[in-house]
């Protein structure tokens, strides 16, 4: 296979030419922010929801970008097609950039976009059709007032160090609680549970996910409730059906989370519904940015 073109610097590049500056704030600070997507048959799915929220981190951080949306979505665009991809996962990354200081004062950096584009990534491996393991990760997430999750910044320390868990526990993926017990996501995953027909959802300290908005709104449309609130680990134990959503995996089920079987240990039949319903709304041109002029929508 052809080496990855990468945007960066105002150019597209063969990945083994693709260069930082080693004093940009992103590398001394975390300082930026990120956003994924996904591309299915030739259409980006949700594009503009992804954009949109790439534009609130900004706004949260204080980053002022000097390329328009219009150029953003062109690049992204051109991104996948230079990669020659049907199927596509792409991240683009947003950084302060670099005053050339070694210090935190971001005055006169110039922000520099990075953008990815891979083959899609199926984040669950082999082992998503039969259910992942879950365990409750001793890390908490932290509260909005210290580093608010609704940002996809590069500081992503706090998740990594649960994934580090779980993989410690030879277990899939882990469980991250609030300060208060209360159940939030997992590393790049919202969570939904099941309980007598109906959805529930966390509603503090998440990141507010597109794929999360799409099966709230696939619920709606089937008529199913879907509530977002407070969680206990005593409702994820006692769930009918637990399941993770995110841009690279879509839906996947959970079976087990703390040694305790969920469900009958199966992906549940309201999970199936969904995954169906999701892959049904990704492969249509409903909500597509079209990457190659022949697939355009009529």
């Amino acid at each position: 296979m052809s080496e990855p073109f990468i945007y960066v610097n105002g150019a597209f590049v063969p990945q083994s030419e693709a260069r930082i500056s080693v004093m940009d704030h992103a590398v001394l600070y975390g300082d930026g922010v990120f956003e994924t997507a996904a591309a299915w048959q030739g259409r980006f799915f949700k594009l503009d929801a992804h954009i949109d929220r790439f534009y609130r981190s900004m706004a949260a951080i204080g980053l002022e970008p000097n390329f328009s949306r219009a150029e953003l979505q062109a690049i992204l665009v051109e991104s996948v097609r230079r990669n020659r991809l049907e199927n596509a996962y792409v991240k683009w990354i947003c950084t302060r950039g670099s005053n050339g200081l070694p210090l935190m004062d971001p005055e006169g950096c110039v922000p520099n976009l990075i953008i990815l584009a891979r083959q899609y990534i199926h984040r669950a491996g082999g082992e998503g059709g039969s259910g992942l393991r879950m365990k409750t990760a001793a890390v908490r997430r932290p509260p909005g007032q210290v580093l608010d999750a609704h940002i996809k910044s590069l500081n992503y320390l706090n998740l990594i160090l649960a994934k580090l868990e779980a993989k410690a526990a030879k277990v899939d993926q882990a469980l991250l609680l609030d300060l208060n017990g209360r159940i939030c996501e997992a590393p790049g995953f919202n969570v939904f549970l099941v309980r007598c027909g109906a959805l529930r959802t966390p509603c503090h300290d998440i990141l507010e996910g597109i794929t999360r908005e799409t099966v709230i709104e696939m619920a709606a449309a089937r008529g199913i409730a879907c509530t977002q609130d407070d969680l206990e680990l005593y409702d994820g134990y006692t769930a009918d059906e637990i399941f993770l959503t995110s841009t690279a995996g879509g839906l996947l089920p959970v079976t087990e989370l703390d040694g305790r079987r969920i469900g009958d240990g199966t992906p549940g039949p309201l999970f199936k519904i969904l995954a169906e319903d999701y892959l049904a709304l990704m492969s249509s041109s409903r909500y597509g940015t079209p990457v190659y002029e022949e697939r355009a929508a009529p």
